[in-house]
């Protein structure tokens, strides 16, 4: 890349807006920015704050360089009294002056400069736009295609841009392919970070099975069951307790399903070494606890209301049952029914 024409930018301006599908004034921010670095670049020091007008009719920029009138400047982008009065005569300490420059090209360092300040920018708009659009489908199931494999994060393109999936929010052991559909939860889209708005995608957050479940039972939908509460070790065990609007419903057996079809489609899409236990949520805590505990047999429960604290007591022989594989049925149970559990045996 040699130097760099105003005016070729100019000119620019109207195909990068249509490419990229941004608006020109968008695109026309990001051009006057990438001027104003390149004139610092070539004319300035890096804490001097320059802005650009562009005009587009002439192919020109108006470089504006703003200061802080100072006792004593510390910085570019300060000066003393007496400089700011020789660029205006009523200039006043604590207050503001402008010097104003032209500018038609740049040399080859400063056009480097302005191209990359350029592509930063227009990214920064491209992910903004993204996270606008996608705002309202935070919460729900989208399809994309992944795109790019990385150790610690899987890039997901979704159509009007793209989401990326941690490895934290990842299902363990299951392996995606580039090129291949996956069904994902649009988590969030995380605003606090340098690299500008990321839409943070999910497969591992409990939600992903709730919504499952949703799209396989209509009676959800018409409010002849619901779901209560889901507790989730992704890739491992899923307990989800449900009810029903009246006595008279099976509500685990609305969400099996007839010869187990409706659990069977949510276990084909989270991979079949997850397992998931359906559970009959009951208003009495002491039922609803051990019906979280399942599949392991309860004798009685006290119960702590004030601590939100239970010790569970279980016959001898289920005991490890009640706990399981590295404490984790007891770990899911208490999740499931916001109650800390201990296990014991008469």
């Amino acid at each position: 890349m040699e130097g760099l024409d105003i005016k070729q930018m100019t000119t620019a301006i109207h195909a990068i807006a249509e490419e990229k599908n941004l608006p020109e004034e968008t695109v026309l921010e990001a051009v006057e920015a990438a001027i104003a670095a390149a004139w610092r670049r070539d004319n300035g020091n890096r804490d001097m704050n320059v802005t650009s007008v562009l005009n587009e009719d002439d192919g020109t920029a108006k470089i504006i360089v703003h200061y802080d009138v100072v006792e004593q400047p510390e910085d570019g982008s300060q000066i003393s009294l007496d400089d700011a009065k020789k660029i205006d005569k009523d200039a006043l300490l604590n207050g503001t002056v402008e010097q104003v420059y032209e500018a038609k090209s740049f040399g080859r360092v400063a056009a480097q400069t302005a191209k990359q300040v350029l592509m930063q920018k227009l990214r920064d708009y491209e992910r903004e736009s993204v996270a606008r659009e996608y705002e309202d489908k935070v919460g729900k199931l989208i399809t994309g295609t992944v795109t790019r494999v990385e150790p610690r994060v899987t890039h997901i393109e979704l159509g009007g841009g793209e989401g990326i999936m941690p490895v934290s929010e990842q299902i363990p052991g299951e392996r995606l392919m580039v090129g291949s559909r996956v069904r994902v939860l649009l988590k969030k889209i995380d605003r606090d970070n340098n690299r500008g708005p990321t839409i943070i995608l999910s497969r591992a957050d409990a939600n992903f099975v709730r919504l499952l479940f949703a799209q396989e039972v209509p009676e959800i939908e018409t409010g002849a069951v619901e779901i209560k509460a889901v507790a989730r070790e992704a890739g491992r065990r899923t307990k989800i307790a449900v009810s029903g609007g009246n006595p008279e419903i099976d509500a685990v057996g609305t969400f099996v399903g007839s010869k187990g079809v409706r659990v069977q489609a949510v276990m084909n899409e989270i991979g079949d070494t997850e397992k998931i236990d359906i559970v009959t949520y009951d208003v009495d805590i002491r039922n609803y606890i051990a019906n979280a505990l399942s599949p392991a047999e309860v004798n009685r429960i006290d119960i702590d209301e004030k601590v939100k604290k239970a010790i569970v007591y279980v016959p001898a022989n289920q005991q490890s049952v009640a706990i399981g594989k590295q404490g984790q049925n007891v770990r899911l149970a208490s999740q499931l029914t916001g109650y800390s559990l201990d296990i014991a045996t008469d």
